[in-house]
């Protein structure tokens, strides 16, 4: 039987077309810009009296400058229209813009180039709110981080394929200029035809009521999103993915020629390498994280981005100096293997720290303001790419070399890392988690669809191992709160993870009958405030492998707090390293690692029959004889 993946939404009318749409998008700009800059580079094509590195640097900033000005109408835009029907006005927009580049480039006139990059600048700063935040409108939550995935590997490859492609087509002389007025006239009107298929997607907010003040409004929804903490840091942490990746791909051209003597090709196989490798650490998000929106992936990238980036700078110092490479020289030499794979690692690690964020952002923002909050990450990006390019400038006149400056941005994610995970310990608790059940088990799911989206709600299962908690926490999407035994709650290591969920130690009466009471109150908190506890109703692990009888705390949590109770079982744990067979647990040799376990959960049970007894049998029946 085919188990659905990600990929399986390029057959659905749901996503394909806004797939091709976006991927049009940006391969039209990058199509349309590297055209313009070789003809400013190797063509002399100028303007106003200005040398060919100052107008490179100008087209840069050209660019960009619509994302300060415009992000913020953009957000408003869509959150107000139908998406849909937005973006065909967006592709109407790029279309127009097109014809005038055409005009450009049969003239060869720079100044209305230089007008069209502006526009086009405009184009993708009105279309970025909207293709991330439809998202969650076309897909299920399930799909959320395979959609996202595949919209982020969609794009590098864009902007990969529209560089070459425009090199290329504009290198072709004598007839460079016409073929490239075909060709982004032709990509455009695609474009549009592809967004004409996008089903519709409601405003959230239709009579919101547009803010022309755009410096007013810019200040606003940063205001905004920065109250929810989660969601702005997750916002700063995309923000430095493009810090990081600008520097990167912005000295990857003088890497390729003054560091490595490789002539263009190589510089292409480079970016190609670093944009192949961001589109599959996308595509392995939801291979990864098992179709959710796994935080543990943020700092696994971030520790990969730095190791790799780091390694880079002793390849690049081995890397031999004396030859002349072009691509096949340089593929075939040995020694080049370490930086290709270098740059490829850090492509890939960057994207499994990207797309977490982005499918995060979506899902923590609240529905009516996802695209003014895609708006502020587009603004904070272009913020943070500015500050990398002047940062580079001053380093390198400083007299830093290329190799040293990429090297202090990795030394810098490692700080910025640790910062963020200050701010957010939920980060650095979940990839604790993931990388725990994920190196010690493979566990198969079923049933976890029973667990409500949103709302109060407790979990019980039965208590096998001291991994239980951290088992059920990397498998369950929402955050939750375990009231555990006092002694468990104190283990180091799963201490820190057991204070950042904000678990509920608990003692029995005649130990601690304060600490029994603070826990119930603290349960009681939790739920009022809609959020999911978890207990293990038999009061302490298991010596047999058997269920012992359930207490009647669950019963009491019920009775002062009546929501709904889902029942969970745990399979396959009894002998393991944790549990206590064989011996006490954590005291004897591990007999198995990495091996397949079991969660099952079952229809939630209204609280009014909530009954410990009925309770302690449908655990019984879910896990059945897998002990």
């Amino acid at each position: 039987m085919h188990k659905p993946n990600q990929f399986d939404l390029f057959a659905s009318r749901r996503f394909l077309p806004l797939f091709v749409t976006q991927f049009f998008g940006a391969f039209n700009d990058n199509l349309f810009k590297n055209a313009f800059l070789v003809l400013i580079t190797f063509y002399g094509l100028s303007a106003a009296g200005l040398d060919a590195k100052t107008l490179v640097n100008a087209a840069a900033g050209i660019f960009i400058l619509p994302f300060f000005l415009f992000s913020a109408l953009a957000g408003q835009l869509a959150e107000k229209y139908d998406k849909s029907r937005l973006a065909q006005w967006i592709k109407l927009l790029e279309i127009a813009i097109m014809l005038l580049a055409g005009l450009g480039f049969y003239q060869k006139n720079a100044t209305i180039l230089f007008c069209c990059l502006f526009l086009m600048g405009i184009h993708s700063t009105l279309f970025g709110p909207l293709k991330y935040s439809v998202l969650p409108q076309y897909l299920k939550e399930e799909e959320l981080l395979g959609g996202n995935g595949l919209i982020e590997a969609g794009t590098f490859i864009a902007i990969l394929v529209g560089q070459i492609a425009g090199t290329l087509i504009v290198q072709h002389q004598p007839h460079g200029e016409t073929l490239i007025i075909y060709a982004c006239v032709g990509v455009a009107v695609l474009g549009y035809f592809s967004s004409r298929a996008m089903p519709s997607a409601a405003p959230p907010a239709p009579d919101l009521k547009i803010n022309w003040n755009v410096f007013g409004e810019t200040w606003h929804i940063i205001r905004h999103v920065s109250h929810n903490r989660t969601v702005f840091h997750s916002l700063m942490g995309i923000s430095w993915f493009w810090f990081f990746g600008s520097v990167y791909l912005t000295q990857l051209p003088d890497l390729s020629r003054n560091v490595l003597n490789g002539d263009p090709g190589v510089y292409t196989l480079l970016i190609t390498l670093f944009s192949a490798g961001v589109g599959l650490g996308s595509a392995l998000c939801e291979k990864l994280s098992g179709r959710r929106v796994e935080l543990g992936l943020v700092p696994f990238g971030s520790i990969g981005m730095s190791v790799f980036g780091i390694d880079l700078y002793f390849a690049l110092n081995a890397a031999p100096a004396a030859a002349h490479y072009d691509i096949w020289g340089f593929i075939a030499d040995p020694s080049h293997w370490r930086v290709m794979l270098d740059v490829a690692a850090m492509g890939a690690f960057g994207g499994l720290f990207i797309v977490p964020l982005y499918a995060l952002v979506q899902t923590r923002t609240e529905k009516a303001f996802v695209s003014r909050a895609i708006a502020a990450n587009n603004i904070l990006n272009s913020l943070f790419m500015v500050v990398a390019a002047g940062m580079s400038i001053a380093l390198l006149k400083a007299g830093l070399t290329v190799p040293g400056l990429l090297l202090t941005v990795a030394l810098m994610n490692i700080a910025v890392a640790l910062y963020i995970y200050t701010l957010i310990p939920e980060f650095l608790m979940r990839f604790l988690v993931w990388i725990g059940v994920h190196t010690l088990y493979r566990v198969r799911c079923e049933g976890l669809d029973h667990i409500p989206e949103e709302g109060p709600c407790v979990l019980i299962c039965n208590h096998v191992s001291f991994m239980d908690a951290l088992v059920i926490a990397g498998m369950v999407r929402r955050p939750i709160r375990f009231v555990m035994d006092h002694r468990i709650f104190r283990v180091p290591v799963l201490n820190f993870i057991f204070r950042t969920a904000g678990a509920i130690p608990i003692a029995p009466a005649r130990e601690n009958a304060s600490l029994k009471d603070q826990a119930f109150d603290r349960v009681a908190q939790y739920l009022e405030a809609g959020e999911v506890v978890c207990i293990f109703p038999e009061g302490a692990i298991t010596r047999d492998g058997e269920i012992q009888a359930f207490r009647p705390g669950i019963e009491e949590i019920i009775r002062r707090t009546p929501v709904p109770v889902v029942p969970l079982a745990l399979q396959g744990l009894w002998g393991s390293f944790f549990s206590r067979k064989d011996g006490a647990a954590m005291m004897k040799v591990p007999r198995r690692i990495w091996s397949k376990i079991g969660l099952v959960a079952g229809a939630p049970v209204p609280a009014a029959n909530a009954d410990r007894r009925v309770l302690e049998q449908q655990v019984r029946d879910l896990r059945g004889n897998w002990r």
